[in-house]
Parts: structure tokens; C-alpha cells; sequence
């Protein structure tokens, strides 16, 4: 029975992961082919040709999403959870210092890319599926861009109900796309059995040997095939590996290569079917109901990479990348499933400006890949350090296999540089903001720990301290909160300034480590500093949200204290600009900047309200 639940279970599992993970993917076809013919850096188009595309695009899907991605990549899981951040805080802790600088600077940099590609994927999925109607009749074409901005705002509008129920919803949909992409461009192929000789690597040889620079620069629109690649591993924390690798050899690969088959047979038959080789596969009179299957898919293909950018930004979040945000856990079975409402609404936004500034998805091609492609690249360099340090990969062996990757890689970013004027701009521009950010919070954050450190007093000092300043004893107990293994400033101030202390005193700090989730009998440590007083260390994992209520209720016992007669003290930062210094003044206006937005620590704490005192310490920075 047990055994049953576990497979119905998975196969649930797997249903949502091709509603969640498999829709960006899934939607390629739509403007894959088309884009390799009559896109920015079209080829001409001749059956040699066809055959040459098609070959690289079967070979990119496996070599890139089977045995990269799914194979490899996916198995350098942090404890279940995926995307370009856990594999940096898997690999960041084994090494020298200098290898961890590049690290950490290729994993902001790569990890900003993706919130850049997050943006488009949306907004160049919609509009694809709205311009099938282009088919039908051109009528509606000028009104495409406003009926994409409206599917747009009420995707993002329904992200709250979390990634479970939206799987759930949009699984069965896929399932269908899926069916039907797969069947129709199976009877299209058989029309034309000479598309099988596509699966030779020959031809992908042979096509760059024919058309020279001119082929090389196809693989600017070939790679459009494999761009959710990136979101299959940064959404595992969402579904888990088997029921993503499940859905994906069962359904989501068999149908993407049918259907890529069936629009070269289509493409070698009738040149003219170029206008939209995807809907030229069905009859006239299935073209509404496949653009509005099309639209549905669309839509959902956007939430493989909304889904990853939350959890992108939840391990953010408590690697200390950004400054807390509200963060909403989504299901009580899967912790690794977020919503993010600030970066929802940012992303929902920019895409409806994406789609009113570029109008067109061809145009939106040309931005469309520069991103993905180099996160691409970064997650390799990562998987590098991956095979040597986790796995203990002879050098050999670990260089050979990233140089094939990065082959693959490489040779689609180079590529892709080429599209920089005609849009690819966009998402550096972006990925380039976020990247500094990003510096500037960690930046920051050392500095005025450098700061705090300098001014803080350690555990042994704690004596002479109390000894020097204090002129009474009052009862109860008081939990000062730290950010580091000093001393808290709210103590210092509270003690110099009242000249009094707590009969108990517990000094707490909450701690982030490598792993995404923590086991809860790992999580508090206590030390007895001197009579009446003790340190307490309570950790989380990076993809998990503090809660102190729950854990003080744990531990008062243990610490022989009354939940009723403590009060907790809580330091509080009062960033200043220092005018007469002239050193970084952009980078120190900005890390004030995004201090004011940061979570109160009440709410990310989840300490009650009616116990906390404040306590301000004003620092000029």
C-alpha cells in the first residue's frame, strides 16, 4: 500500500512538474524553427538546410537537457534543492579564498541573468501564441500586444496560491499541448520519413560546413530549444528530481521531437509554410483551438521560470545576496515551494513593458537568449568545482566533461552576442543592476560588520562589563538578539545607559547554513556563558524562515526560564550617510538605500510583538 501511494504519489508529482518546470520548454516550438529561417540571423531556406537546423536542435536537446541537465547537473542537488545559488553554497565552503571570490562573483552574476531571462521567457511566450491568430486572420494583429499584456498581469496575478495548486491546474493542460504538439507532428513526419536522418550528427557537421559564419550565427535561434534547461534544475526544489526526469523522458522529449521533426517535413513540402511552421501542422479549421491551447501552454510556460526566480530569491534572501523580503511558504508538504509578492509584481511589470516596447515576439527573439545562455555557462563553471570538491572527480575526467558542456554553452553565448543591438541589451542591462546590488548589499553588510565588530565587546570581556556598570539586578528574563559571536550593541546600551541587568540573561543568534533545511534536533545549541546567563546559536537551513516563537517555546524549559517574564531586546541599525567621506558614495547611498526596504526582523523572526523592546544604535556609514 505504501509502495502504491508513494508511485501515485510521484506520478502527481510529475503531472504538476509538466505544468510548473516544462512549460518554457514545452512552448519552444512555437518560435524556434521559425526564428532559425526568418529571424534576425536567418538562413536560407532549402531541404539541406532544414535538415541541418533540425539536427542541431535534436542534438542540443539531448546533449544540453538530457545529458547535461538532467543527467548531471540535476544530480548536483543541495539536499533536494536546485538552481544556480544551492549549487554555489554547495560548492562555496571546499576551497581556497581566491576560488571562492570567483565563485561567489559567477553566482551573482548568473543568478542575476536568470531574473533577466525571467523577464522575457513571459512575455516572448504570450505574444508567440497570441500571433497564431496571424494565421486565422490578420484583424487582431495590432490589438496582440494588449491582449498579451492582459494574460500577462493575470498570471502574475494568480502566483499567490502557490506553485502546488498552480501545478495541479496547469498540469493536465500540458499533458494535452504536449499530446497533441506530439501526434500532429508524427502524422506530418511520416508525410515525410526524410526528416529521420536528422537524428545523424552528420548534417549538423555538414550544415556548418555549407553555410559558415551564416550557420554558426543560427545557433542564436537554435538555442531556443534548450532555454528551460536552466529552469528544470532551479524548480527541483519544487517537484524533486525523479517526477521532473519522469515527466521528461515520458512525455515532455518524445513530443518536442516529433513535433520539431514535423515542422521540417512541413518546412521541405511547402517553403511557404515559414509565415508559422508551428500552426501550419494542423488543419485550417483546428487553428483558433490551437492557438488558444497555444495560449494556455504560453501562459503556463512563463510559470517554469517565475517559480524559479522565487526560489532564486528565497535562497537569496537567507544567503544574505539581498535584504529580507517577505516571503510566503505555499504548501505545508513541499518547504521548497515560495511566493515572492515584491518580485512578482516587479517581474509582472517589466514584462508588460517588455511586450509594449518590442510589440512583436521576432522582436523580442533578438533579447531572448543572451540571458539563459550565460547562466548556462556559469552553471557549468560551478559544476566544475562540483565534480572535484563534492564528488572527488579525477582531473581528467571532471575537465573532460565540462569541456563538453561548455562547448555547447560557449558556442550558444558567443552567438547570442550578436543580438545585443537588437535587444539583448535589455536583459544584460537588468542582469547588470541586480548583479550590483547584490555586491553593494554584501559590501555593505561586511563594512558594518567590520564596523560593529570593532565596537563590540567579546564573550569573555562580559564580566568586567557587567561588574564595571551595573547598580542593580532587576527580575526576569531578557533574550538580547546578536548578528554575531559578539556581545550584542543593544546589551552595551542597555547596560550603560540603565545601569541595570536581568536576574537571567540569554545573548541568541540565528545562523544560515549550507544545507536548504535543517533537522530540528540540529538546530539550537547552548552554552553556559557564566551563572545565569547562557549563549544560545539557533541555525536554519538557506531555504528555510526563522521562527524563534516556536523554538524558545522548545527550549525555555531546558533553560529553566518563564515564556511570560521575558522580554526581548532587539538592536536597531540607524544608517546614516557619512558626508565627509568621499570613498564610494554611490555604492554607500545604495546599500542605505536597500536597508529601508529590509523585512522587519519582528516578522522574519516571528518573535511576538508585545514582548520586544527596541533598541537604536545610529551608524554612519
Amino acid at each position: 500500500m505504501k509502495r502504491q501511494n508513494k508511485k501515485s504519489r510521484q506520478a502527481a508529482l510529475a503531472l504538476g512538474a509538466l505544468g510548473v518546470v516544462f512549460g518554457d520548454i514545452g512552448t519552444s516550438p512555437l518560435y524556434a524553427m521559425k526564428a532559425c529561417f526568418s529571424g534576425h540571423h536567418a538562413i536560407v531556406l532549402n531541404p539541406a538546410n532544414v535538415l541541418g537546423v533540425l539536427s542541431l536542435v535534436i542534438w542540443s536537446l539531448l546533449i544540453v537537457i538530457c545529458l547535461k541537465y538532467v543527467t548531471f547537473v540535476m544530480a548536483a542537488d543541495n539536499k533536494g534543492e536546485g538552481g544556480i545559488f544551492a549549487l554555489y553554497e554547495l560548492v562555496s565552503h571546499k576551497g581556497r579564498r581566491r576560488s571562492a571570490s570567483f565563485m561567489l562573483f559567477a553566482a551573482l552574476v548568473g543568478g542575476s541573468l536568470l531574473y533577466g531571462d525571467g523577464v522575457i521567457t513571459p512575455a516572448i511566450s504570450v505574444l508567440s501564441a497570441i500571433e497564431g491568430l496571424d494565421v486565422a486572420t490578420t484583424a487582431a494583429h495590432k490589438y496582440t500586444p494588449h491582449i498579451a499584456c492582459t494574460i500577462l498581469l493575470g498570471l502574475f496575478a494568480v502566483q499567490s496560491s502557490g506553485t502546488d495548486k498552480i501545478g495541479r491546474l496547469f498540469g493536465p493542460v500540458m499533458l494535452i499541448w504536449f499530446s497533441v504538439i506530439g501526434v500532429f507532428g508524427l502524422f506530418a513526419a511520416a508525410g515525410n520519413l526524410e526528416v529521420l536522418r536528422a537524428f545523424s550528427p552528420y548534417y549538423a557537421v555538414d550544415f556548418f560546413a555549407q553555410n559558415g559564419l551564416a550557420g554558426t550565427l543560427v545557433l542564436g535561434a537554435v538555442v531556443l530549444c534548450v532555454t528551460g534547461g536552466e529552469a528544470l534544475f532551479a524548480d527541483m526544489g519544487h517537484f524533486g528530481r525523479r517526477p521532473i526526469t519522469l515527466a521528461w523522458y515520458c512525455v515532455a522529449l518524445p513530443s518536442l521531437l516529433l513535433n520539431y521533426l514535423g515542422q521540417g517535413a512541413t518546412l521541405i513540402e511547402n517553403p511557404k509554410a515559414i509565415i508559422n511552421p508551428f500552426f501550419s501542422l494542423f488543419p485550417q479549421f483546428l487553428t483558433l483551438p490551437m492557438v488558444a491551447l497555444a495560449t494556455l501552454a504560453a501562459i503556463i510556460a512563463s510559470q517554469a521560470i517565475i517559480s524559479g526566480a522565487f526560489s532564486l530569491t528565497a535562497q537569496a534572501v537567507h544567503l544574505g545576496f539581498v535584504p529580507r523580503i517577505p516571503i510566503l511558504q505555499t504548501s505545508e508538504d513541499n518547504p521548497g515551494q515560495v511566493f515572492v509578492r515584491s518580485v512578482n509584481w516587479l517581474m509582472a511589470a517589466l514584462c508588460i513593458l517588455l511586450v509594449i516596447f518590442f510589440r512583436e515576439s521576432e522582436n523580442l527573439a533578438g533579447a531572448y537568449g543572451i540571458a539563459i545562455t550565460g547562466t548556462m555557462v556559469i552553471t557549468t563553471y560551478l559544476f566544475w568545482f562540483y565534480l572535484r570538491r563534492i564528488r572527488n572527480c579525477p582531473p581528467i575526467l571532471a575537465a573532460v566533461l565540462t569541456a563538453f558542456f561548455v562547448i555547447f554553452d560557449l558556442g550558444f553565448f558567443i552567438v547570442n552576442f550578436t543580438k545585443i543591438a537588437g535587444g539583448g541589451w535589455f536583459p544584460i542591462m537588468l542582469a547588470g543592476l541586480i548583479a550590483y546590488c547584490m555586491f553593494v548589499w554584501i559590501w555593505g553588510r561586511a563594512k558594518l560588520r567590520v564596523s560593529l565588530q570593532a565596537r563590540g565587546l567579546e564573550v569573555s570581556d562580559l564580566e568586567p562589563e557587567i561588574e564595571n556598570y551595573m547598580l542593580a539586578k532587576v527580575p526576569g528574563e531578557a533574550v538580547f538578539l546578536s548578528a554575531s559571536e559578539f556581545i550584542p550593541h543593544a546589551f552595551l546600551q542597555h547596560l550603560r545607559n540603565n545601569r541595570v541587568v536581568h536576574e537571567k540573561l540569554v545573548f541568541l543568534r540565528v545562523n544560515t547554513v549550507s544545507e536548504p533545511y535543517l533537522d530540528s534536533h540540529k538546530r539550537i545549541s547552548l552554552k553556559n556563558v557564566d551563572k545565569n546567563i547562557y549563549w544560545m546559536n539557533v541555525s536554519y537551513g538557506f531555504m528555510e524562515k526563522p521562527n524563534l516563537s516556536l523554538v524558545l517555546v522548545q527550549s525555555w524549559n531546558q533553560l529553566g526560564l518563564s515564556s511570560t517574564d521575558s522580554s526581548f531586546y532587539i538592536g536597531r541599525m540607524l544608517l546614516r550617510f557619512d558626508v565627509e567621506n568621499k570613498d564610494f558614495m554611490l555604492r554607500r547611498k545604495i546599500f542605505i538605500m536597500l536597508s529601508s526596504v529590509s523585512e522587519d526582523p519582528l516578522d522574519y523572526l516571528r518573535i511576538p510583538a508585545d514582548k520586544v523592546i527596541t533598541v537604536g544604535t545610529a551608524i554612519k556609514i
